[in-house]
């Protein structure tokens, strides 16, 4: 049974506490699930566009988000502007990515079973980069993502964790990228077997068959053609195939953007199959050669698709958020899935607008308006812009970030792809609630260790607004 303390002496401890410890101390109904006020109610999206003034109301139009765009890839050395790389890459810009992407562990890791990975197997995998084998220069080779790829640290599939028992966080998983994307193949693996890509937001290996490589003018021409479709839902899949298995059941994430094919004869089949009841759009696969080819492939129409980009207003938000609600905490968009930071990305892409990856340069890149918190904010400081926030602005802490819900009962509601959550209960007792999802929470109660809160680590909160 929850022992509860009788409000006038929950009020008086209050009044004799801190602020900075007042805030760990939460009032909010505790349901079966644990996670703090948040009933069934609360995890349907309607409930928070219910909150908003003016749901329709377009937050950034299209030209603006073009132009954000724009700036986030001069400003931010984060991105990749692949079109504009020279010619030729030197030796050491290819050095550069792949040093720059991570050092030799230096620490033991442990496998998937918990035991230690031996250190010649870690050498082993270090000697696989092959930079003894960089040239001093080389052509700037273009490709392109054929199927949702994971791109990895060092070229291995190896999961690697720093703890046994810890299997959820692979430390050699990077991020993944999706069908359609444009790379720069820059290494090669010393087996021939892992390439090392640049895609506009990350650098980093990926298994040569995820991969297909053509010239710059097909990439760049399949990233431009027009009319297409994006897909709106957390994930859609083509229609199954068996004439063509290579664009069969492929995945295709939030955000990613499919060309139309508009020249075909509406009453011939495609792949075996009626496109009347289908898109038909065109999908880059890998032939056995390894070179760049296209082929058609099916998406029904009843599937979660748009013409354009959705608007950026508060109720696509909210919607395009929680299509994600539940779904399993992917490190490094692992587990099919996404971590917090794809989450976000993932969430504003459906909406035409750009983001670095990880958190470590969203929260700081120059690129965005945002407010920053250092050594000397205090917590005051820092709960007033948390009691300030609106839907839609993106608070960043060390290693996760969180969507602003915007303000309900009096403080400020997140969603986020979350490990778990602690809190102290109005009797002074501390929960911990295993999330390992995104989840709706309220921000001021979240604990960060023991004795501080989220609200004591915030570094940073994004607004995707004017």
């Amino acid at each position: 049974m929850r022992t509860v303390l009788p409000s006038a002496l929950l009020a008086l401890l209050l009044a004799a506490t801190p602020l900075h410890a007042r805030d760990q101390v939460s009032t909010l109904p505790v349901p079966p699930s644990g996670v703090l006020g948040v009933g069934e109610a609360q995890l349907t999206p309607g409930f928070w566009i219910g909150l908003q003034p003016q749901p329709d109301k377009v937050i950034l139009s299209r030209q603006q988000i073009e132009a954000q765009n724009a700036r986030l890839f001069a400003q931010d050395t984060s991105m990749h502007e692949l079109r504009k790389l020279p010619a030729t890459l030197s030796g050491a810009q290819v050095r550069g990515w792949i040093e720059e992407l991570a050092d030799a562990p230096s620490k033991t890791l442990y496998d998937v079973d918990g035991r230690p990975v031996p250190a010649a197997t870690v050498k082993g995998i270090i000697d696989a980069r092959a930079l003894d084998t960089i040239p001093a220069s080389q052509p700037t080779r273009y490709g392109m993502v054929v199927r949702r790829a994971a791109l990895r640290t060092f070229p291995t599939t190896l999961r690697v964790f720093r703890e046994p028992g810890d299997t959820d966080i692979d430390r050699f998983q990077e991020t993944a990228e999706f069908p359609g994307t444009p790379v720069v193949i820059a290494h090669a693996s010393r087996d021939g077997r892992w390439l090392f890509v640049v895609s506009p937001r990350y650098a980093a290996w990926t298994e040569a068959s995820n991969i297909a490589e053509g010239g710059k003018d097909a990439v760049f021409g399949y990233v431009d053609k027009t009319p297409y479709r994006v897909v709106t839902g957390a994930k859609v899949h083509t229609v199954y195939t068996r004439e063509a298995p290579a664009v069969s059941q492929v995945e295709l994430d939030m955000g990613t953007r499919v060309p139309v094919l508009t020249d075909l004869a509406a009453d011939q089949p495609v792949n075996g199959q009626t496109p009347y009841a289908a898109h038909v759009v065109e999908l880059p696969v890998r032939k056995a050669d390894g070179s760049l080819a296209f082929s058609p492939a099916l998406i029904q129409k009843n599937a979660d698709t748009a013409p354009d980009y959705l608007p950026l207003t508060p109720r696509n938000l909210i919607t395009q958020a929680f299509k994600f609600l539940g779904e399993r905490y992917g490190w490094g968009h692992a587990y099919d899935g996404r971590d917090c930071s794809g989450f976000v990305s993932d969430v504003y892409r459906s909406m035409g607008l750009q983001m670095p990856r990880n958190t470590s340069s969203q929260g700081v890149s120059p690129a965005f308006a945002k407010q920053t918190f250092g050594k000397d904010s205090t917590h005051a400081e820092r709960l007033r812009a948390a009691e300030s926030l609106k839907l839609g602005d993106l608070i960043y802490i060390p290693g996760h970030v969180m969507m602003s819900l915007g303000q309900w009962q009096g403080q400020p509601w997140v969603i986020h792809d979350v490990l778990g959550m602690s809190y102290r209960k109005a009797d002074g007792s501390t929960a911990h609630v295993k999330l390992n999802a995104v989840s709706v929470t309220p921000l001021l109660p979240m604990l960060y260790g023991k004795d501080s809160t989220f609200i004591d680590h915030v570094t940073s909160i994004v607004r995707m607004r004017p």
